[in-house]
């Protein structure tokens, strides 16, 4: 069980992972909580509540590395998708009264870009893809993305039928789809 290297990847270190090598799981938790800490705390306002998130996100990926597959996803998509769900569900357990202007969200930047080339690659991916869609269809995807709205709630905040919300955010998946292509280089079927 050797120490990770600054080089090892991700998918390394979750294979590790699945044989138990809890140094494979701190490497993972250097390189990722930034990020996902910022992604719960977009959507639970609450660091303490955000921090809880990031705990659960990384235990349940301690104890499901051996379930990751590398072709559907990268292991910070993984990782996101799960802290991402995780605020989601503890945001809604806990009714709260909340405004949010989409000025105030917007993706965190990282503590450091020399650590995370990768995360200002996908930045860049993901602002070109933003480019082609109507502000609308961007403000549906911040907020529901970003803060795990539901269509309704969405619509509630926008002063716009439920339809079109649902019209809106089709739309901007399809041109997301377009613009971003098939990021996992796995074909679809």
């Amino acid at each position: 069980m050797g120490e990770p290297s600054a080089e090892e990847s991700d998918v390394a270190l979750v294979a590790r992972m699945a044989r138990g090598e809890r140094a494979a799981l701190s490497a993972l938790y250097v390189r990722h909580a930034p990020r996902l800490l910022a992604l719960a705390l977009h959507i639970l306002h609450d660091r303490g509540e955000a921090e809880d998130v990031l705990h659960d996100v990384f235990l349940e990926a301690w104890q499901k590395a051996a379930s990751y597959s590398e072709e559907r996803g990268t292991v910070g998509a993984w990782l996101s998708l799960r802290a991402r769900s995780r605020a989601i569900d503890r945001r809604r357990s806990v009714p709260r009264n909340r405004a949010v202007t989409l000025e105030a969200l917007g993706p965190e930047g990282p503590v450091d870009p020399a650590l995370d080339p990768a995360r200002i690659q996908d930045q860049r991916r993901l602002s070109q893809a933003f480019a082609v869609m109507s502000a609308e269809e961007q403000q549906v995807i911040v907020l529901g993305y970003f803060e795990g709205l539901t269509s309704s709630e969405i619509a509630e905040q926008l002063g716009t039928p439920v339809g079109t919300v649902k019209s809106r955010t089709r739309s901007a998946l399809v041109k997301l789809r377009g613009a971003l292509g098939d990021v996992t280089g796995v074909p679809r079927p």
